[in-house]
């Protein structure tokens, strides 16, 4: 089964088919749109897309973590990290495999 990823190109595809701007404005409107979800999630701010899902951030703790290779103990220090929880439409939508 072959796996095709989304990229930035495509969306930007998607919204000169769908909208009639140009390809270069289309590319600027999405960079724009990533550009303030990603801003938003620096700044700790959620980030939510109707019937798609929302973006947030969660700090995680220091803890003790393990190589699962070599068994050695090693500490994974506390960080910031991006979660997405899908609406209950997308979760919907995915599990049906309909567009």
């Amino acid at each position: 089964m072959t796996q095709k990823t989304l990229t930035r190109m495509d969306l930007s595809e998607a919204v000169f088919n769908e909208v009639g701007l140009s390809r270069n404005e289309c590319a600027d409107l999405v960079e724009s749109v990533l550009g303030h979800m990603s801003d938003a999630l620096v700044s700790g701010e959620s980030v939510k897309i109707s019937s798609f899902g929302t973006f947030s951030v969660r700090d995680k703790s220091a803890r003790m973590g393990r190589n699962p290779k070599t068994g050695q103990e090693a500490d994974i220090p506390p960080r910031r990290v991006v979660t997405f929880r899908p609406s209950h439409l997308m979760k919907d939508r995915v599990a049906a495999g309909t567009s």
